[in-house]
């Protein structure tokens, strides 16, 4: 497992730090390889807990909770840009949703050839169905339509050993001081919100040009 941040990164890839209990991180998982891709960067995966990271300040839940405008504008903002990606949505009948199993099967599969497979197949089912993703029926479900070995990857997922390891990434997402997620860390710069993905991913071509430019 690669060593989450503490300063620059020292590849040129874009972390996503993500939870799936965030709708604005299936929105990033569902496109972030394929953009990632035009502009040659490698993605880096960094699931981790957010509850706890907005805790932190007070805050006990999403504020588009408590606040009821700011929560149906969300919505509506939320199928808009899955309208965009030619992905279909449907409102949740709880939010947030917790989804353990599955954020604990992407930390043991971050750096696996299928985790962007794996993510995207979440966030289908999350934001087009509504889906139960604390159903663990649902996720070895998911593990199995990838040929994956479901359930040996889920008894490692349950793992303590993986369980300590996904807290120790949501410790080092608190000291980072990230807002929010998903958010994005390119050469050590900082973006959150699905809306600044393509930002990020700008700053990572340029970076990466820099360097290319500065080797020769």
């Amino acid at each position: 497992m690669r060593p989450a941040s503490t300063g620059p990164a020292v590849s040129p890839g874009i972390e996503l730090w993500f939870d799936f209990a965030s709708s604005d991180s299936h929105l990033s998982i569902m496109r972030i390889e394929a953009e990632a891709m035009k502009h040659q960067l490698p993605v880096i995966w960094r699931p981790f807990l957010l509850g706890p990271v907005l805790q932190s300040p007070g805050q006990r839940t999403s504020p588009s909770v408590p606040q009821r405008r700011k929560g149906e504008y969300r919505w509506k903002d939320m199928a808009r840009q899955c309208r965009e990606l030619a992905s279909r949505w449907r409102l949740p009948g709880r939010f947030p949703r917790s989804a353990p199993l599955a954020l604990q099967v992407a930390m043991l599969g971050a750096e696996q050839r299928w985790i962007g497979a794996y993510c995207r197949r979440v966030a289908r089912l999350n934001v087009a169905l509504a889906c139960d993703l604390e159903d663990p029926a649902l996720v070895e479900q998911l593990l199995s339509e990838l040929w994956l070995p479901a359930q040996q990857i889920i008894a490692e997922a349950q793992s303590e050993t993986n369980r300590q390891a996904l807290q120790a990434q949501t410790e080092t997402a608190r000291a980072l001081g990230l807002p929010g997620a998903p958010s994005f860390i390119v050469d050590g710069a900082r973006f959150c919100g699905n809306d600044r993905l393509d930002e990020a991913l700008a700053y990572g071509a340029e970076r990466r040009l820099a360097s290319a430019r500065h080797a020769r």
